[in-house]
């Protein structure tokens, strides 16, 4: 099962189900052997998949939503995440969708 998993490592398990050697996925993500094998070892952990949020939102979106109906402006919200405005929209506009569809 590779629900869960990052793209990277989706992507080594894929190669090495294909019959791709250890040397040749390392030499195509510029990694050592040894990552590689490292990377294919975590992905046999278990992890939880789910995270409980009842209200579908990360923290920093429902942190967002709240700032925004406090009256923040993006520029002030961005200053206290360490991030630009824009990033403050995208995940502002994300947070919607995600309430959206849940």
């Amino acid at each position: 099962m590779t629900s869960g998993l990052r793209p990277v490592e989706r992507r080594m398990l894929a190669l090495r189900d294909d019959g791709i050697e250890v040397d040749e996925i390392a030499r195509r993500f510029r990694r050592s052997p040894q990552h590689v094998e490292r990377v294919l070892s975590w992905t046999e952990i278990p992890r939880e998949i789910e995270v409980d949020r009842p209200d579908g939102l990360r923290p920093i979106e429902r942190r967002v939503l709240a700032m925004r109906d406090e009256g923040l402006s993006y520029d002030e919200i961005g200053r206290r995440f360490n991030r630009g405005p824009d990033h403050i929209r995208r995940v502002e506009r994300y947070a919607g969708f995600r309430t959206e569809f849940a």
